[in-house]
């Protein structure tokens, strides 16, 4: 039997040997969309190059790409489990083609692959082609030699409303092209039938590899125009192959979850099997653990929300199953027995994985149990038994109190054989988006038509050597995102030119200012940003003069500017290599803003940064400062550079040949930014703030150089200001301070003990002023200026002196009115603190409420105020009478 290792394996190796170069895994947080939430398909890594906005690196590539579906029209997370196909995360085996091969050799290989490699039987296979693909079909029938009953032409679903859809698109418009699909049949005792059939949605009949035959470019009319070169991009799930190989019938019951489900049920103490939450955990346990390793962290919005999602579904599934306690993050530990070999990133960080998610655990765990009776509670009311449907409402409070994200209610009523009212959720979340909207957002910014990428090369940067250059082309002008041949003066436009000193937003750097000039024409460049990966686009103005396509320029870049923005780069680098010395090796770049005036680092990080370990990593930058290292440049392959200790930066992609920045023995990175000739330029150091940026992120600003001293010099000038104020010299200020403070604390503990004595001596009166009501004494008075302490320690002794009372006291001034009351002895038993305060509260325009011998709230001082205590015995006798 192949196990799912050897699976991977021989795929790799398979193409490998046909010439394809092997292609890592991307992370699955997308590096070039910002538009998309996570790589849920093998083409993620490679849309550019289809788009014609990138190069591929080289003509032919293999993968094993990891994925993730968690919603959406792909997948139902309340699924997961529960079929015997669907997932969260799953991998996705696939060999490409940019220009070299096509489909001949596509499906020749595939063929081979399947029945002389892995040794399927031939008659058990099955292949769809596009209705119109005369090609593909003659390739099934002629070369491969597949009887024709088992080649199925499938239209795209027009007409028989079962027929599936054979044909691939990126977008509505765009690069596309004919699949050709293979199914593997389980045999006639499984019901289902072949693709395109009526019962096509059975079981029998399983898809295990799709090869999409990219050809046509759609036009916005959608005609379709034939791709100069066309492209192959193959997909096969390792689970479905591995499931088939295996000889079984569902992906829970390969090898790699048979061991994941095994330890789940030990931690569980679930003997059965074949439990569906086992498989729920199995599932999810990977999805959290490869998110996390890709540096996302639990959080209540974007990529952080739908991982907060999965762990907290893999939790309750756990609550089902009887544990109280913590389990999931031991899950990890046999996810990388399992899958670690294969990628060694988990194994890497396996110990701040298990953190990650234990503190999940930790913090889901106070609530579950509060949460899953609140649902138990509307469950049984009899609107809901009666409609069989949660209400949006009441869904949306497991929400938003108690962290039940809506698929989790969702699931656990589907359990009971109920539905959730999603329009009211929605509406409740819709008003909340009013008050609060969310923050994060996915979003883009300027854009290079597809068709002008394709036409032009890459822009050669100069910016490492020099800050001005002569002879630069203009290679195309966009003005409003549309090419044109000229620009005025007053013009907003983008500059594409063929080489370029300007250095182009990226890894955090800032993207350089300056001027492009040719006689009697000055082009402002205001920033300069990066398009598709490779093309240096100066944003900016005509000031002067026209500017026409094909024109040679100067280009200058702002050298002040520049230098100072090096200086904040390199610190980064050494302020990286600082955090992962002090803090640990979990710290991961989650993001950095590098500008001339500042520097702004984003990592991972569970908990806030002490002030001794900041000024520990400040000492140990500054160290690497005055230590004076030369940054060493490397350019190398980029595997070479993994073994050669480099780490590669957040949101950044990599070509084969990368270049590699080293600053002493501490800081060794993959870069492409500018930086300083020797760390000794930076001058000085100095963090200026630390904070959280979201749950798991925290955030350190920094001043380099000048920015530095003027910093310092500011600090001294303000303890300068403090010294004066305190009357001491610079040296005394933190004495004087305390002494002052001391004194203050005193004065404020005389004066607590002046107004508890001034409400005591108030209210030693009042107890003669209670009126008998139905056997209770009952208080109700307004005291000036007494706040809501005092009045609580009046109350208590009031309290004592009439013993079966019920007191209310408000405390008046300014407006304002503090309220509290109290109930003790006999009366306890008809009268509620709460309820009194609530119903004074609320003819003052205020609230409040508590336990029902004491509680407190506000509202305002008046002759309402007024009325409303006069009317508490009254109010007091209809409830004891």
């Amino acid at each position: 039997m192949k196990t799912t290792s050897e699976i991977r394996s021989d795929f790799l190796e398979f193409f490998a040997a046909r010439g394809h170069a092997v292609v890592p895994s991307a992370p699955l947080v997308p590096a070039n969309d910002p538009t998309l939430l996570f790589t849920n398909s093998g083409m993620v890594q490679f849309k550019d190059v289809f788009l014609g906005a990138e190069k591929p690196v080289a003509p032919r590539a293999v993968d094993v790409q990891r994925c993730l579906r968690a919603g959406g029209k792909h997948n139902d997370l309340d699924q997961v489990g529960y079929t015997a196909r669907h997932h969260t995360f799953f991998e996705m085996l696939g060999n490409w083609s940019f220009g070299d091969y096509f489909k001949r050799d596509a499906i020749a290989w595939a063929w081979e692959l399947l029945t002389q490699v892995w040794k399927l039987p031939p008659e058990r296979l099955t292949a769809t082609v596009y209705q119109t693909d005369d090609e593909a079909y003659a390739i099934w029938r002629d070369v491969i030699g597949l009887s024709p009953e088992r080649i199925i032409r499938i239209g795209d679903n027009k007409g028989a409303p079962f027929a599936s859809d054979n044909f691939w698109q990126m977008a509505d418009t765009g690069p596309c092209g004919p699949c050709t699909e293979i199914f593997y049949d389980h045999g006639a005792h499984i019901p289902g039938g072949p693709p395109g059939s009526p019962d096509e949605d059975g079981d029998r009949f399983i898809e295990i590899w799709n090869l999409v035959f990219m050809q046509f470019d759609r036009q916005p009319d959608g005609t379709l125009l034939p791709l100069p070169a066309p492209c192959v991009d193959t997909g096969m799930g390792l689970e479905r192959i591995a499931a088939v190989l295996q000889g079984v019938h569902g992906n829970y019951e390969i090898d790699l979850f048979r061991h994941l489900i095994a330890e789940a049920g030990r931690l569980t103490g679930t003997g059965d099997l074949g439990n569906k939450s086992l498989r729920v955990i199995a599932d999810h346990i990977r999805a959290c653990s490869f998110l996390v390793v890709d540096g996302v962290l639990p959080s209540n919005e974007g990529r952080g929300y739908v991982l907060r999602r999965i762990i907290r579904r893999a939790l309750r599934h756990g609550w089902m199953l009887g544990v109280r306690g913590d389990f999931l993050w031991k899950m990890v530990a046999p996810l990388v027995e399992t899958m670690g070999e294969a990628y060694p990133e988990l194994a890497d960080k396996r110990d701040f994985v298990e953190r990650v998610l234990r503190a999940e655990e930790e913090r889901f765990g106070e609530t579950l149990e509060h949460g899953m009776r609140i649902f138990d509670e509307v469950a049984a009311r009899d609107a809901v038994k009666s409609s069989r449907e949660i209400p949006g409402g009441d869904a949306f409070r497991l929400y938003d109190t108690y962290g039940f994200p809506v698929d989790l209610t969702a699931d656990i009523a589907r359990e009971r054989g109920l539905g959730v009212d999603m329009a009211g959720f929605e509406a409740a979340m819709a008003r909340q988006r009013e008050t609060a909207r969310a923050a994060g957002k996915f979003g883009g910014g300027a854009t290079l038509p597809a068709e002008l990428a394709s036409q032009l090369p890459a822009t050669e940067f100069l910016g490492y050597d020099s800050l001005d250059a002569g002879g630069l082309e203009v290679l195309a002008l966009l003005r409003d995102g549309r090419p044109v041949d000229v620009v005025e003066a007053g013009e907003d436009a983008i500059v594409i030119l063929d080489r370029t000193p300007f250095y182009a937003e990226s890894g955090g750097q800032v993207g350089d200012a300056g001027v492009l000039v040719e006689q009697g024409t000055a082009f402002e460049v205001s920033d300069t940003v990066k398009l598709a990966g490779q093309f240096h686009a100066h944003v900016g103005r005509v000031a002067a003069g026209s500017l026409r396509r094909g024109a040679l320029v100067v280009g200058t870049v702002d050298r002040e500017r520049r230098a100072a923005t090096v200086l904040n780069h390199s610190a980064t680098h050494l302020l990286h290599a600082a955090l992962r010395e002090v803090l640990g090796t979990h710290v991961v770049q989650k993001g950095s803003l590098v500008a001339p005036d500042r520097l702004r680092f984003d990592f991972s990080h569970p908990q806030p940064v002490t002030r001794e370990e900041l000024a520990e990593i400040e000492r140990r930058v500054n160290a690497e400062v005055r230590a004076n290292h030369a940054a060493e440049v490397h350019h190398m392959a980029m595997q070479e550079a993994l073994d050669f200790g480099a780490l590669a930066l957040f949101g950044e992609k990599y070509g084969e040949r990368v270049r590699v920045l080293r600053m002493g023995d501490t800081s060794i990175e993959l870069c492409g930014g500018t930086h300083v000739a020797r760390t000794g330029d930076i001058g000085l150091f100095k963090i200026l703030s630390e904070g959280g940026v979201s749950a798991g992120v925290r955030r350190i600003e920094a001043v380099t150089g000048q920015g530095a001293l003027d910093h310092v010099a500011a600090e001294e000038q303000r303890l300068q200001v403090a010294a004066q104020l305190l009357g001491a010299g610079t040296g005394e200020v933190a004495d004087k301070l305390r002494a002052v403070l001391e004194r203050q604390k005193k004065l404020e503990r005389e004066l607590e003990a002046l107004k508890a004595k001034a409400a005591s001596g108030a209210t030693a009166d009042l107890a003669s002023q209670a009126v008998e009501v139905g056997g209770v004494r009952v208080l109700a008075a307004r005291l000036e200026n007494l706040d809501a302490r005092a009045l609580r320690d009046a109350v208590d002794r009031l309290k004592q002196q009439l013993g079966d009372a019920v007191v209310l006291l408000a405390g008046a001034g300014d407006g304002k009115a503090a309220l509290v009351a109290g109930v003790s002895g006999a009366a306890l038993g008809k009268v509620k603190a709460g309820e009194l305060l609530a119903h004074v509260a609320r003819q003052v325009n205020g609230k409040g409420g508590g336990r029902p011998d004491l509680a407190q709230g506000g509202g305002e001082d008046g002759p309402a105020l007024v009325a409303a205590l006069a009317a508490v015995p009254d109010w007091v006798g209809q409830r004891i009478n």
